[in-house]
């Protein structure tokens, strides 16, 4: 078997040769940095399926699941779970945080951060303490204060949203006029209904609530209610909404 294969290798051509080395180097080099990973206390799942940039950083307990990339300058936390199927590239990602079947670019997540499955979080993102991103979300150029949650098919883009806020599923922060892009502010505590659409610029106040499906145009004060499309305060619920465009 020996002469047969050093025959076959004769045969092949250059090219194919060349294909070989080069995937020998980078076994080579994975083996290097799952021999520190491991040294770092560091689980992976799927040696195989992993990648891992030589200039990133991973915490000790952490578990690196199948299919994921850590790319870049990427610094991620102790106790954290990253995977299956995702990618993180030049992002801080807090101890005990989860991310899954999802992708993190450019972006800054606290402790105890959920993301996933089947959502983004693209640059110029920071997620505080205890933000919760659930499935097929996207969060662009936003900060979200701790403990926030959007859990389902929403886009939340150049937001600053605050603490404790609930935004419902399906909602938009509708950030582009055709021309330039603007900004939603969400206050403390707010809770968002179904199918928002917040047309910035608008600002919902501290406590305020938007009904489901409502089409937010203008600023919203704190504590308020509102419903409808356009959305105007509900009768009793709360001062009258002021401002905007």
């Amino acid at each position: 078997m020996l002469h047969l294969g050093m025959y076959e290798k004769r045969r092949r051509p250059s090219s194919e040769i060349a294909r070989y080395r080069l995937l020998l180097k980078e076994l080579r080099r994975r083996l290097g940095v799952w021999s520190r990973l491991e040294d770092l206390g560091v689980v992976v799942e799927d040696p195989l399926t992993i990648y891992v940039a030589p200039e990133a950083k991973v915490g000790p307990g952490t578990i690196i699941r199948a299919n994921t990339v850590i790319k870049g300058q990427s610094v991620v936390g102790s106790s954290c779970e990253l995977g299956p199927n995702t990618i993180i590239t030049d992002s801080v990602i807090g101890d005990e945080s989860r991310v899954i079947a999802s992708v993190v670019e450019g972006a800054v997540l606290g402790a105890r951060v959920h993301v996933g499955p089947y959502s983004h979080i693209r640059p110029g993102s920071h997620l505080e303490d205890d933000v919760r991103i659930g499935n097929y979300a996207e969060v662009k150029n936003s900060h979200l204060g701790q403990g926030t949650m959007v859990n389902h098919f929403s886009y939340v883009g150049d937001a600053h949203v605050g603490r404790g806020v609930n935004i419902g599923a399906g909602t938009v922060t509708c950030n582009f006029d055709g021309k330039e892009k603007h900004k939603t502010i969400i206050g403390d505590g707010a809770f968002i209904g179904s199918g928002t659409m917040l047309v910035a610029p608008v600002r919902v106040g501290k406590g305020a609530v938007t009904g489901a499906g409502s089409v937010v145009t203008r600023d919203v004060a704190d504590g308020a209610v509102v419903v409808g499309v356009p959305a105007r305060p509900l009768r009793g619920g709360g001062p009258e909404q002021k401002g905007g465009r």
